[in-house]
């Protein structure tokens, strides 16, 4: 019978079992029999020989232990129990207390690396990572979502997936478009490519890379990661996942026109949220109707949902989701015939959103103040504000969003009689305009089989 396990780990195993045995008040043969001789037992209790899978079963059943304490010394029951309370962070996080969520994490983290349950830690360090992405600690939230990805590195991608998702969105945040966009196409292509076809992994990905192609201007792959996201959906038993992933095509449907489309499916991820009481992923959907209400012109209900999902954020100390829907409000505000209070609120807010840490809204809250500057005739205030609006998004790569502000700025400076600086103003716009959506990787990843 073949031997796989080193040295050292069949002394420590055959202590184990003479320890049970003598506890259980059997003989060598009597555990022995029928299976294997009293003398292969008197081996392996002296460490000797290292035991096969097969003989670990075997000798686990026979005293009435799991295969699991048998073979690491650990009770199944302290796995289970650990599972249990990373249950409960999660709940705690779904309830919008990251710090309380973040304590719990950081104490089931250390015990589960005292006992060496890798699978354990690597959950309560991606739990460590969605709760600094909600204070907004994106380089922590890194941190934490590489380890995880670390202690799970011998498994197979699915198991990987949501740690690797985690990092992403931090990257997204923080503006590296382009960079969120790579691991999330490679982790597709990976799965897709090996057969990996695992829907959970799949519909994490995909609802995932929606937002980059947005920001990047890459419509058709954003439209068509929506449509396998919702053909992959039926075969997802995570209701809060399936939310997530109706919040995303929202955004496909909205850019492509299909208004009345775009607010079913948030009417679908609100309801599930409402059902698991999942305070934070609903601010986000009142926060996208709020954007919804805006595009149609109904600025009153704009307001109102956009205040709703700040008051939820803010009181959960969301900072960089709540400065992001700042931005939003204060355009709202704006085309409301309010230009002080838009002002007011996005010069509060320009010192968090920076190219580290919200750059796509940096430019964005700088795109509006110089709006408004122009708007009451201080041209350079305008100018200065278009330029620093430029810089935030082209370190980001949101093509989408350079073209309109390189026609601004060219506008601008076209009226202040710099024909020259506004036609290289408007070529860079063009070049933006041609050639938006491309990522690091090229081609689009294939899809799976669905």
């Amino acid at each position: 019978m073949a031997e796989r396990t080193t040295r050292g780990a069949g002394t420590e195993i055959g202590a184990r079992v003479l320890r049970l045995r003598t506890d259980r008040g059997l003989t060598q043969r009597a555990l022995a029999e029928p299976g294997y001789t009293a003398a292969y037992i008197s081996t392996l209790e002296a460490g000797k020989v290292s035991p096969s899978e097969a003989a670990l079963r075997y000798l686990a059943d026979r005293l009435g232990v799991s295969f699991e304490e048998l073979s690491t010394g650990r009770p199944a029951h302290l796995a289970t129990g650990l599972r249990l309370r990373l249950t409960d962070a999660r709940q705690t996080l779904a309830a919008g207390e990251p710090a309380e969520a973040a304590a719990q994490y950081a104490a089931l983290a250390e015990e589960a690396g005292q006992l060496a349950l890798p699978a354990e830690e690597a959950a309560a360090r991606t739990g460590l990572g969605d709760c600094a992405l909600e204070t907004g600690e994106l380089t922590e939230a890194i941190g934490h979502f590489e380890a995880a990805e670390g202690l799970l590195a011998d498994q197979p991608l699915p198991q990987r997936v949501p740690a690797l998702r985690g990092r992403a969105v931090a990257h997204l945040l923080a503006g590296d478009l382009r960079y969120a966009c790579y691991l999330l196409e490679t982790a597709i292509d990976q799965l897709n490519a090996s057969g990996l076809h695992d829907p959970h992994a799949l519909l994490l990905l995909y609802s995932a890379v929606i937002a980059p192609y947005m920001d990047l201007g890459a419509q058709p792959r954003a439209a068509r990661a929506a449509e396998l996201a919702l053909a992959l959906a039926p075969q997802v038993a995570d209701p809060a996942l399936v939310a997530r992933m109706h919040r995303g095509v929202a955004r496909t449907l909205l850019a492509e026109g299909r208004a009345a489309e775009a607010d079913a499916s948030l009417a679908r991820a609100q309801e599930l949220y409402q059902q698991l009481q999942i305070r934070t992923e609903l601010a986000h959907c009142h926060w996208m109707r709020g954007y919804l209400r805006a595009q149609e012109g109904d600025l009153d209900r704009a307001e109102h949902e956009l205040r709703t999902a700040r008051g939820i954020l803010a009181h959960r100390r969301a900072t960089l989701y709540t400065r992001q829907i700042d931005v939003e409000l204060a355009d709202v505000l704006r085309r409301g015939g309010r230009p002080e209070e838009a002002e007011q609120l996005l010069t509060d807010l320009l010192d968090e959103l920076t190219p580290e840490r919200g750059a796509v809204h940096g430019g964005g809250a700088h795109r509006l103040l110089g709006l408004i500057a122009e708007e009451r005739g201080d041209l350079p205030a305008a100018e200065h504000h278009y330029r620093s609006a430029l810089t935030l998004l082209e370190h980001a790569g949101a093509a989408a969003d350079l073209a309109d502000l390189c026609r601004l700025l060219g506008d601008l400076l076209r009226r202040t009689g710099r024909p020259e600086d506004a036609l290289d103003t408007y070529r860079t716009g063009l070049a933006h305009r041609a050639t938006p959506g491309t990522t690091t990787l090229g081609p689009a990843p294939a899809g799976p089989p669905v």
